[in-house]
């Protein structure tokens, strides 16, 4: 509820490659009404490792982060869907059987994806404001898509932005081509899916393109960058936050 402390972890590439989610994000939950903390410490959460078959590895960063997160209070959020999916759903399925096992129950009972809290968490009317005049189309990420069945959380915040058009993407939920590292260790295969969902992006008539992990986005935006498409991407919270960015 508003005037709650929220513990926010930014996630390696929000903090590295997109700063600017991460600041957008500490706005709107602000402008909510929460109390925003970023416990020191924290880094990956493993979730590279984790897609690569390299549990150890994985498994110490992920008692790295439950160390630092399970000593806070208050919901964990991430703009991320495949982190806060790692941090649900894999982080007790790594540490079942281990000492560390309880405190990823814990966290992973406290993590919640940015769009899903602001649906769950913050009053109708709230976050409705004006944005420049655009159209927009939504891309559903994996992750958020399957493992924490978001569904059409990102469409219903946008709705509350007075200027945004919003317009249905064929195949909305079907993969960008990503992946994590399969996009490096079959790049033909990755970008021959990017290429179908750049098509269906192109095809909507959209100007922006909003999703809710940086990862898809980085990997859309570079395709429409190489296809010289004057249509940008964008995190659904940099959306929320914009009419307030200095």
């Amino acid at each position: 509820m508003p005037g709650d402390t929220i513990q926010m972890m930014p996630t390696c590439l929000v903090d590295r490659m997109a700063p600017e989610v991460g600041k957008a994000t500490v706005r709107v939950l602000e402008q909510a009404g929460f109390n925003i903390e970023v416990p020191e410490g924290l880094t990956c959460c493993g979730q590279p490792a984790y897609n690569v078959g390299l549990n150890s590895d994985a498994r110490k960063m992920a008692i790295h982060t439950l160390g630092i997160l399970d000593a806070t209070e208050g919901p964990i959020v991430l703009p991320s869907g495949s982190c806060a999916a790692m941090m649900v759903a894999n982080y007790p399925e790594l540490l079942k059987g281990t000492p560390d096992y309880d405190a990823a129950i814990r966290v992973a009972e406290r993590t919640r994806e940015l769009s899903r809290f602001l649906v769950d968490e913050v009053a109708d009317g709230q976050l409705e404001k004006d944005c420049e005049e655009c159209t927009v189309t939504v891309h559903r990420s994996c992750h958020g898509l399957r493992t924490l069945g978001l569904g059409d959380t990102v469409e219903n915040l946008l709705s509350n932005l007075t200027g945004a058009n919003l317009v249905p993407l064929d195949g909305a939920e079907e993969c960008c081509g990503f992946g994590g590292l399969f996009s490096i260790e079959m790049p033909e295969v990755s970008a021959a899916i990017m290429d179908t969902k750049l098509d269906r992006v192109e095809a909507s008539g959209a100007d922006v393109l909003v999703g809710g992990d940086v990862s898809c986005l980085m990997h859309l935006e570079g395709g429409l960058r190489r296809r010289n498409s004057p249509i940008t991407v964008r995190h659904f919270v940099e959306l929320l936050g914009a009419e307030n960015e200095t």
